[in-house]
């Protein structure tokens, strides 16, 4: 059995699955899910769990590149946009409008992780990666300038 960190079966499935620059969406209770996206619905009650709870976890288990969430969340829900940002240890968070998230990454999400949240404009995307320092911190590798600030992130922060 394992002693810690994602203990639900389809979520640590899909965590694994993952593969570079693919598509998670850890959502509210609200988000529409369709194909091609697979659901995870974990959403047992208002806020519960919720979407910080969540979106904690997955990041502790999985390598993502890029974290992406609505610039309303920045203005209309400042503290769950300081907890996101607090929690991304691997890249800094990137804002782009509501509307125009959902047009680009609701059909691209591999999986879409239904919460209970209860959160405006709190849906989080997490696009994949791969661990950049341990990929061209090897002798004789030299790091794109595309990949500079990924492979120094988390020694900035």
């Amino acid at each position: 059995m394992k002693a810690k960190g994602i203990l639900n079966r389809d979520l640590m499935t899909a965590v694994t699955d993952m593969g570079h620059e693919q598509i998670m969406i850890i959502g509210d209770a609200g988000i529409p899910v369709g194909p091609p996206a697979i659901r995870i619905d974990l959403a047992i009650t208002e806020d519960l769990p919720s979407i910080r709870q969540i979106l904690e976890l997955v990041m502790d288990e999985m390598i993502y590149e890029r974290v992406i969430v609505a610039e309303e969340q920045k203005l209309y829900n400042p503290k769950h946009f300081e907890a996101v940002c607090g929690l991304s240890q691997r890249c800094q968070v990137e804002t782009m409008p509501h509307r125009e998230m959902f047009q680009t990454y609701l059909g691209k999400a591999k999986y879409i992780v239904r919460t209970g949240g209860f959160e405006p404009f709190g849906n989080v995307i997490l696009q994949a990666g791969i661990d950049a320092p341990k990929w061209f911190r090897k002798e004789g590798c030299m790091v794109p300038d595309y990949y500079e600030e990924r492979v120094n992130y988390t020694e900035e922060k």
